[in-house]
């Protein structure tokens, strides 16, 4: 098969380019380069520049390379400007989403796979999150998410197209230093950055009802991540007409706090952090049962937290030299 992954320029999405590669399957790259980087595609991985929203340019790189399956990673995805600019995201991530799902019925596409998002949950009161856990997204980006998985599941229902949504917990870690996050907007990164400023890292509230205080998160390394979509389209290859909706983490909490102390342990800095008061909607707890992916798919993460750390801290020193301490 020959797998459109669009948004395969950014930092999940190349991860996910070298593990379809890796696996034996042919890969083609569709992004706008908005966020994503050039860079990051492989050599002979065809890159196709172009938006989800341009139904003929889409159409064109599923015809003129034979496309069988698609990869649907290409959305914005900060939750804070979601809530500034709801309409962008609704468009980006909606309309997107429906502009390539009608080309690539048009054009006979057998299998869909979909990025969605643990923000579909909102703020669970559960131990730990099953996939039949209410959903009730908190932010504009949650809600594309979420209404992404059910345009996914009736284009399915309603025309035979084979389609997984994976639920991400928080990503993190990178296969080599040369496709780690440059982004600055999950904790790990954000602690970088105060660290390589000689700043303490920031904690959000420690008043809330977890062991030590702090908000408790299920990290899932970014190359297990990426083999689950692996998994994902294979086992839609293997059995056309599947629908499939799989949280994809580890099952394990990391409290705020212990994910700071571990980060100084691995960076050689020891700044204790500093306590401001919560960011509004942050949810105590939010950890995946991921038991169902692992039946489905017969996918369990390998990595764990340290060495999300310690490939992150690798490529961020890639990309700031002055942040190793000596």
């Amino acid at each position: 098969m020959t797998w459109l992954i669009t948004g395969g320029a950014g930092y999940i999405g190349a991860h996910v380019v070298r593990a379809m590669t890796g696996a034996g399957e042919r890969t083609v790259v569709y992004d706008d380069l908005s966020t994503g980087l050039g860079e990051r595609v492989p050599d002979g991985v065809p890159l196709v520049v172009g938006s989800t929203l341009d139904g003929e340019r889409v159409a064109r790189a599923l015809a003129d390379h034979r496309i069988t399956g698609v990869v649907h990673l290409a959305a914005k995805k900060q939750v804070g400007e979601s809530v500034e600019l709801p309409l962008h995201y609704y468009r980006e991530n909606v309309e997107g989403l429906r502009v390539l799902l009608e080309a690539v019925t048009a054009a006979g596409v057998p299998s869909f796979v979909f990025s969605s998002s643990a923000a579909v949950y909102g703020m669970p009161d559960v131990e730990l999150v099953t996939e039949e856990t209410p959903c009730v997204p908190m932010s504009p980006y949650g809600e594309t998410k979420l209404a992404g998985e059910w345009l996914v599941r009736a284009t399915g229902r309603a025309t035979g197209l084979s389609t997984a949504s994976l639920r991400y917990f928080n990503v993190a870690g990178a296969a080599t230093p040369e496709l780690a996050d440059t982004g600055v907007f999950n904790l790990i990164p954000m602690v970088f950055e105060k660290l390589t400023e000689n700043a303490p890292p920031r904690i959000f509230g420690d008043d809330y009802p977890t062991p030590d205080g702090t908000c408790v998160r299920d990290y899932i390394h970014v190359v297990d991540l990426a083999e689950a979509h692996v998994a994902a389209a294979r086992a839609l290859q293997a059995s056309p007409g599947r629908d499939l909706t799989l949280n994809i983490g580890r099952g394990e909490g990391v409290s705020v706090r212990e994910m700071i102390d571990r980060i100084n342990a691995v960076t050689g800095h020891d700044l204790p952090p500093t306590v401001t008061p919560r960011r509004p909607g942050d949810p105590p707890r939010v950890v995946a049962s991921a038991d169902r992916a692992t039946t489905e798919l017969a996918w369990k993460a390998k990595h764990d937290v340290q060495d999300m750390i310690t490939s992150a801290w690798q490529g961020w020193v890639r990309l700031h030299p002055g942040a190793a301490r000596h």
